[in-house]
């Protein structure tokens, strides 16, 4: 099989989070025998062992959109964070995305389809979280020209979808599209499933987070030093669990040495903030903690199994984890085994006073993580399922 993806970004050096997890699934395409030529939405195209990479047509056009978008969101007046509404579709989002059809959605019809032409044994197309109301008739006029479904991979359900408030530095990428012109939707999101359907998904199929085993190895480090570790960046939509499980146990517990590496996360009080320095060192950072939490964003949490990145990386890196509540965690470990649930300050103060004192528990939940990771929830395993949702349609 072959597959044509365009991908949000193959940058790792730019602000794109799930950019990471993209380079996972590719490699795990790339490991089952699939091969993937990949070309970047934003900012330049990158060559790799596991995909070839073609060129980003309106790279210039692009860069000069995501300004004008980004200085155009500063303007707005800014809402709570935690707050989750309907996002309204302003003036200036309809100038914008008209801009990007007329001026950018005609170079990708075009460049794609000079691949397609040059190629000749394309599989699929696979649109993986890009801006899909920039890009109309894009999909559809693959699909009726070259016979080749074009499936749209959003790995941002529910917080991407209109009924949510989105994040705040992202794309609103549904307002003005049309669903109807993708033979198929892909969501990390089982519960998004329904929600795709009712804005005019054809059909729709879940493609959860994972982790590759051989980058999220565990590390040898001399000694668990540090007791609590968070990782991540922003408040936006996990305040109350951030004040819950960090900022109101560190008040309460000085001798704890509470950590985190990230930004934007606020005022956590007497929380040690570590230096970001390489992904290897956020590795044996996380390696070196007792404990690590995993505080899931409201969106995400509040919707069934709607997956993100972190419990898998962090269950490949054999971590002992503790997590906010998250509806529908049971689908990928089993709470109480594989990781701790933990539903208020006072609860997560008892589990941290425990675990703190029972080094063989925490290595005995940190190991049936890793061995969950590794025989459901690796990126081979995404890669087969993605290439069994792709068989259906070709």
């Amino acid at each position: 099989m072959k597959i044509l993806a365009l991908v949000s970004s193959l940058d790792l050096s730019q602000p794109f989070s799930a950019t990471p997890a993209w380079w996972q699934l590719l490699k795990g395409l790339y490991e089952i025998g699939v091969e993937v030529i990949a070309a970047p939405y934003q900012g330049p195209a990158i060559d790799s062992l596991w995909w070839r990479a073609e060129a980003n047509p309106a790279r210039w056009q692009g860069s000069a959109f995501k300004a004008a978008r980004d200085f155009t969101r500063a303007l707005r007046p800014k809402s709570a964070a935690d707050s989750i509404s309907p996002v309204s579709d302003s003036w200036s989002d309809k100038v914008v995305r008209a801009t990007a059809q007329k001026l950018i959605a005609p170079l990708w019809r075009e460049h794609l389809a000079q691949i397609l032409r040059r190629e000749g044994d394309i599989s699929a197309a696979l649109f993986i979280t890009v801006p899909l109301n920039h890009l109309r008739g894009v999909p559809s006029y693959l699909s009726e020209t070259f016979d080749v479904p074009a499936l749209f991979y959003d790995g941002d359900v529910p917080a991407s979808l209109p009924a949510m408030q989105g994040f705040s530095s992202g794309f609103r990428i549904y307002q003005g599209a049309d669903l109807g012109e993708y033979t198929a939707f892909i969501s990390n999101s089982s519960g998004g499933e329904d929600l795709l359907r009712q804005l005019g998904a054809a059909q729709a199929h879940t493609l959860w987070y994972g982790a590759d085993p051989d980058v999220f190895r565990p590390v040898a480090v001399p000694a668990q030093d540090i007791d609590l570790l968070f990782y991540g960046h922003g408040r936006e939509y996990r305040e109350e669990w951030i004040d819950s499980l960090i900022t109101t146990p560190a008040s309460q517990r000085s001798d704890f040495d509470f950590a985190v590496r990230g930004t934007n996360l606020g005022d956590l009080g007497p929380v040690r903030e570590l230096p970001y320095l390489s992904f290897s060192k956020l590795r044996e950072y996380i390696c070196r903690s007792k404990l690590n939490l995993c505080i899931t964003r409201g969106a995400h949490a509040g919707v069934y199994a709607s997956s993100s990145s972190r419990p898998f990386e962090l269950g490949a890196l054999g971590a002992c984890i503790i997590a906010n509540p998250y509806a529908g965690i049971e689908e990928w470990f089993e709470p109480g085994k594989e990781l701790i649930i933990v539903n208020s300050a006072e609860e997560a103060l008892d589990r941290y006073q425990f675990l703190l004192r029972n080094e063989t528990e925490r290595q005995k939940i940190g190991r049936a993580a890793r061995e969950r990771v590794l025989k459901q929830h690796t990126f081979r395993h995404r890669a087969r399922e993605l290439v069994n949702i792709i068989k259906q349609y070709i």
